[in-house]
């Protein structure tokens, strides 16, 4: 079942074109990385697909229907956004935090439920935050207000997680850690990743399916094991590489 379509994208940044005539089929629990250099449009792109932003061109269906025809309540429902980066506007507890997870799907005024009190600590359970429940999150570390931002889009519970840099303040532990998790929720719940990486090495090793951003507007996309490999990938950064095989699995460190 094809869960997001676009149908001839553009995508622009003032002059700069990111994309156009992107024509792409994401099936439920695919596992798609963004791959690209800075200024690229990585970002940008995310946030269109998700509806923040308007496309320069073409057309987004989200389950068959047109993204920007859709009510924002409804596609929350679907579609859950990690951002790169997080922004506290108000004091709140971590498990405060994970909550707002809950409300696209909470009827006006309805307090959140045991069940949704409940959801909410698994998903912090998952990320490895069960004993912050009660912390401000104005004191937690960048990797752990990262990890509370995941523990909110599992709480929100969507069918299609459009991460942008998920590991993005991780160390080196839970950043495969949290790539484990996202791909047991794809395999096991068939959840549909979308995740902007800025390692080809992760994308090849938690990814089926890769875009590249070349520039200019050219986009390659298709499965990884197609793309990902020492000329493609020294084109899309332009920067010398080496391979180096672990077993069957090829890795690229820059040369």
């Amino acid at each position: 079942m094809t869960l997001l379509r676009t149908r001839h994208l553009g995508v622009e940044i003032g002059k700069t074109l990111v994309c156009e005539g992107l024509n792409l089929e994401i099936e439920a629990g695919q596992r798609w990385a963004i791959l690209g250099r800075n200024g690229s449009g990585k970002t940008t792109l995310l946030l269109t697909l998700a509806g923040l932003r308007r496309q320069a061109a073409g057309r987004i269906e989200l389950n068959g229907r047109c993204l920007q025809q859709t009510h924002r309540r409804h596609i929350a429902q679907q579609l859950g956004l990690l951002p790169q980066d997080n922004q506290d506007s108000f004091p709140a507890t971590v498990l405060e935090t994970a909550l707002i997870g809950r409300h696209p799907h909470l009827s006006l005024w309805r307090p959140e439920s045991e069940a949704d009190r409940s959801m909410a600590r698994s998903a912090l359970a998952a990320v490895d935050l069960s004993d912050f429940e009660g912390r401000e999150i104005s004191t937690l570390s960048g990797g752990e207000r990262r990890r509370l931002a995941l523990a909110t889009l599992l709480t929100q519970d969507p069918e299609l997680l459009l991460l942008d840099e998920p590991v993005n303040h991780l160390d080196l532990h839970h950043q495969i850690r949290v790539l484990e998790l996202l791909t047991e929720q794809s395999e096991q719940q068939r959840k549909t990743l979308v995740m902007v990486l800025h390692d080809p090495n992760l994308a090849a090793r938690f990814a089926g399916h890769c875009l590249l951003l070349l520039g200019a507007g050219e986009t390659r996309h298709g499965p990884c094991q197609e793309l990902l490999h020492q000329p493609q990938l020294e084109a899309l950064y332009g920067h010398p590489l080496v391979t180096v095989r672990n077993g069957d699995h090829p890795a690229w460190l820059p040369g």
